[in-house]
């Protein structure tokens, strides 16, 4: 299906909001929520108990994704089971690939992408790591970034950086700097499309990485929130089927590791790399032992 740019710009507005969410468009929801949220942060102390009763419903709603989340194994079970029994073995052959590409890539991100950046700032990347160890194996542990929040900001004071710049970029930054999550939908975008053999023109992979940017907002710390974005962005296309997203259930635990650490790392050089470009970064001694 070919995308017209002005017709897709046009149709992020929504014409009824209610249509929008019986139909899950979810660019249009998400104009209306920024739309909502930007209204109600004008009304200042007015605003507060509706915020606190959004505040409310969102811990219903993740409560709901809790449950949802506890089933899906069983349901990447049932499908893989399914796949196998009817495709045979080989069909995983693919997903190993996918698998294999995205650590590849998220090595690679950190270990040299990464690393140019705190050369650049002159810090160690190795050093910083180091320091941060603790908090690697609880997102490894957890599959969600959000776990490890209270010890990065923690970890990032005593490294060097100011209270204020780790309290802006961090929680800041779990919102709008998803490295991880970037290159996991992108990648797994692009996989879908050539399972589906679909020929996706330089046009539409920019578009696609325009509405990631937009739909993987907000998204990072809830486990397995990747895959709801991945689903939520192949509904606002409608150039890849969205059913695609099953094959991906069984590998997607598996890739919610590698794209947790990625996210918490590059967090964390983000706020090393403001607190020096600002000036709030003082260099600490790190000779103490444990760290």
């Amino acid at each position: 299906a070919d995308m017209k740019w002005g017709e897709f710009i046009a149709h992020i507005v929504p014409g009824n909001l209610f249509k929008a969410f019986a139909d899950g468009d979810i660019l249009q929801i998400l104009f209306f929520a920024i739309l909502f949220g930007f209204g109600l942060s004008r009304m200042g102390q007015a605003g507060q108990s509706v915020i606190q009763s959004f505040d409310k419903l969102s811990k219903v709603f993740f409560n709901i994704m809790k449950i949802v989340m506890k089933a899906a194994p069983l349901g990447a079970f049932g499908g893989m089971a399914y796949t196998i029994s009817t495709y045979g073995i080989k069909t995983l052959q693919p997903l190993a690939m996918l698998m294999g590409s995205v650590y590849l890539t998220m090595f690679l991100f950190i270990f040299v992408v990464l690393n140019i950046i705190a050369r650049l700032f002159k810090f160690s990347l190795w050093q910083y790591l180091k320091h941060i160890k603790e908090e690697i194996l609880i997102v490894l542990g957890t599959s969600s970034s959000e776990s490890a929040l209270p010890g990065m900001m923690e970890k990032l004071e005593k490294f060097g950086c100011s209270k204020s710049v780790v309290g802006l970029v961090i929680p800041a930054g779990y919102s709008f700097n998803l490295d991880g999550t970037t290159i996991y939908l992108s990648m797994a975008t692009i996989f879908l499309a050539q399972v589906f053999k679909i020929d996706l023109s330089l046009e539409q992979q920019l578009t696609i990485i325009g509405i990631l940017m937009l739909t993987s907002k907000g998204a990072a710390g809830v486990t397995g929130s990747g895959f709801i974005v991945l689903t939520s962005t192949l509904a606002a296309i409608k150039v890849i089927p969205v059913e695609g997203v099953a094959i991906l259930l069984g590998v997607d635990r598996f890739m919610s590791e590698a794209r947790a650490i990625t996210n918490v790392i590059g967090n964390g050089v983000a706020t090393i790399v403001v607190a020096k470009s600002e000036g709030e970064f003082v260099a600490v001694q790190r000779s103490v032992s444990g760290e």
